[in-house]
């Protein structure tokens, strides 16, 4: 049974685990999620992550949610030999550091500065901005200490996927990040160098900006953690 990927088109998370698969070559079919309609909401939607969260993993009747996880999984099952998630203790290490400081902190605080106010009732604040360079410090200092081409290697690893998706939210609202050089240089060097990856990223960025553009009403949602916003 082929690999099922439940997904959102413009979800950062889908787009790491999408590119994951393809980066390994490992067949699979994208099931696309109506964020906007809810699909992802309903007790159905609940039996393959009670979460109610996009992406999920369907392995002949497995189901794993949770991108990193899932991304993890990937590699383990299919290519466990792949420079992608490589096995040495240490290299893994600093992979696996790359990708919980993606969820924690790089992705959560340019999620709560750069997205959240385009869907729900959140406002960008300068004590949000504050946590934001925050992150871009400390991701810019990885990158400077280990002198990388890549955020944990000098090849291309799982950890970059999550940490591309995050900053490409600064460049779909137009947020200038040129200060941080090192960053900057990575990101431009995955476009690249890696322009079958970077047109995954760039699809989902081109949908996001849309919802910039004209933020969508998703106050029927009832969501229960999100204060939703109408649409002006």
């Amino acid at each position: 049974m082929v690999l099922k990927l439940y997904y959102l088109e413009d979800g950062p998370p889908s787009l790491s685990c999408r590119q994951t698969l393809e980066a390994l070559g490992v067949p699979f079919e994208i099931v696309n999620v109506s964020f906007y309609h809810g699909e992802h909401m309903t007790e159905e939607f609940a039996k393959k992550n009670p979460q109610k969260e996009l992406p999920v993993l369907e392995d002949d009747g497995f189901f794993l949610s949770e991108s990193v996880a899932m991304m993890q999984y990937i590699c383990d099952k299919f290519k466990p030999n792949s420079p992608l998630y490589p096995t040495d203790s240490k290299a893994r290490a600093i992979i696996n550091h790359r990708l919980m400081f993606a969820m924690t902190t790089y992705y959560a605080e340019l999620l709560n500065y750069f997205i959240m106010p385009v869907y729900f009732k959140y406002e960008r604040t300068p004590e949000v901005l504050k946590r934001v360079h925050r992150a871009l410090d400390l991701f810019e200092t990885y990158l400077e200490r280990e002198n990388t081409s890549y955020a944990a290697a000098n090849h291309l690893t799982i950890a970059d996927f999550p940490l591309i998706n995050a900053t490409m939210a600064m460049e779909v609202t137009d947020f200038d990040f040129s200060k941080y050089k090192r960053i900057t240089k990575w990101y431009n060097d995955f476009k690249k160098n890696q322009p079958k990856l970077w047109s995954i990223t760039a699809e989902g960025m081109r949908l996001m900006r849309k919802c910039v553009e004209n933020p969508p009403d998703l106050s029927h949602l009832n969501h229960p953690i999100h204060p939703a916003r109408k649409a002006e």
